[in-house]
């Protein structure tokens, strides 16, 4: 498939992740963010937009809607369990896996990540400050990275933290958009000579870093306008990351 944008370090492709996925080899690492089809507890909650489930806020304009939320709990295992082991077979042995999911489907992903092939490894939480507080319960200010290896984890110098704070995006151009510090700190934890797959890149946050740290990445997105939002990213000039 010829890709929709390249350069030195990344390449993306506008292609559906499972039809993609079996012609890639090589890679070094798999970190990417799955739609969650999560956002309620009954079939009619996860069947509505990404927008009605995870927008609360109209203090800024709303993104383009998503595909591929609105799965149940066992088409969404069986889902993830597919592209999990898709994902593993174009990455080398030893290359780490980290995936965000949500409290709803943190089960679901570290059965599907298991499912696909990989060694499950642990859990790396994102603390979101500033989130709005609830009466009577635990807020809800976090998102979770799960982490495993194709096989034996690999000795090299990347390490970090496994609880990091940073504030959300403000105004997002994808509505599930992961602040860029967040993926730096993901890639952290990445070999540096490895190249990065993200087969659900949104709008490029995950190759974004990886090219400011002066890695290389590959990024699949089913959403043709959400390709031409990364592809825009990626043109822009590297700049010294804390300059």
């Amino acid at each position: 498939m010829e890709p929709y944008y390249s350069d030195d370090a990344v390449t993306i492709y506008h292609a559906e992740a499972l039809a993609l996925l079996p012609d890639l080899e090589g890679c070094g690492a798999l970190v990417t963010d799955p739609p969650y089809s999560s956002g309620g507890q009954f079939r009619g909650d996860r069947m509505s937009g990404p927008q009605a489930k995870y927008v609360t806020s109209d203090a800024w304009a709303k993104p383009p809607e998503f595909s591929g939320d609105n799965r149940d709990q066992r088409g969404f295992l069986a889902w993830a369990s597919l592209w999990f082991a898709a994902a593993r077979a174009a990455c080398s042995l030893g290359s780490p896996a980290a995936v965000f999911s949500d409290w709803r489907q943190l089960p679901t992903m570290t059965d599907a990540l298991q499912c696909g092939g990989w060694v499950w490894r642990g859990i790396a939480t994102w603390h979101k400050p500033g989130i709005r507080m609830q009466r009577g319960s635990f807020s809800g200010s976090a998102e979770f990275v799960v982490w495993g290896t194709n096989g034996p984890k690999l000795d090299h110098d990347g390490y970090a933290q496994n609880v990091f704070q940073c504030a959300p995006v403000g105004e997002k151009e994808h509505i599930a958009e992961k602040p860029l510090e967040v993926l730096l700190w993901i890639l952290s934890t990445v070999p540096s000579d490895a190249t990065v797959l993200d087969p659900f890149m949104g709008s490029g946050t995950t190759l974004r870093a990886a090219k400011d740290l002066g890695r290389r990445a590959i990024g699949i997105e089913i959403e043709e306008r959400y390709c031409e939002i990364a592809a825009k990213r990626m043109a822009q000039a590297v700049l010294p990351l804390g300059g």
